[in-house]
């Protein structure tokens, strides 16, 4: 894995979402570059996260994002291998309690004001200024790349 600069990583996440990347895009790009991932491959793998997943409102995407970047760190490749999961599993957990802790919640309909958590249909908003200008989205993506960050050099450990 090669050295990175966590607050570059944060600007970059947040600058993906105002390029138009959903929130679980914009942490896991930031990052796909360290683990040498083809760019076309990580917008693809990402991208149904957005929006509490596939705009339904469940877990942030953000927390998505983080989840599966902890996949790349604390890989299990041996399905048999249950300190590899568990190893795994507990920074998921420990991310999510990061995030938690700061928003209180790790729920997409929880953390978007009313208006914009009621929509649930698939098809996205136009992104303009009203709609960047009604969501905290940009906190919580440079909150988690930030506790991504902090994960992928080992400094939640």
């Amino acid at each position: 894995m090669k050295d990175f600069d966590v607050e570059e990583r944060v600007k970059q996440a947040t600058e993906n979402f105002a390029a138009g990347y959903n929130c679980a895009q914009s942490v896991f790009l930031a990052y796909a570059d360290i683990f040498e991932m083809d760019l076309d491959m990580a917008k693809k793998m990402s991208v149904s996260f957005g929006g509490g997943m596939g705009r339904m409102r469940e877990v942030c995407g953000t927390i998505s994002a983080m989840s599966m970047l902890a996949g790349f760190k604390y890989p299990v490749l041996d399905v048999h291998d249950k300190e590899a999961r568990t190893r795994n599993y507990a920074m998921v957990q420990k991310m999510a309690a990061l995030f938690k802790e700061k928003h209180e919640t790790i729920i997409c309909r929880q953390l978007l004001p009313a208006a914009a958590a009621a929509s649930t249909e698939p098809t996205p908003e136009e992104r303009t200024s009203e709609y960047y200008a009604k969501r905290p989205c940009s906190k919580y993506i440079e909150d988690a790349a930030r506790i991504a960050g902090r994960m992928l050099k080992g400094e939640l450990e």
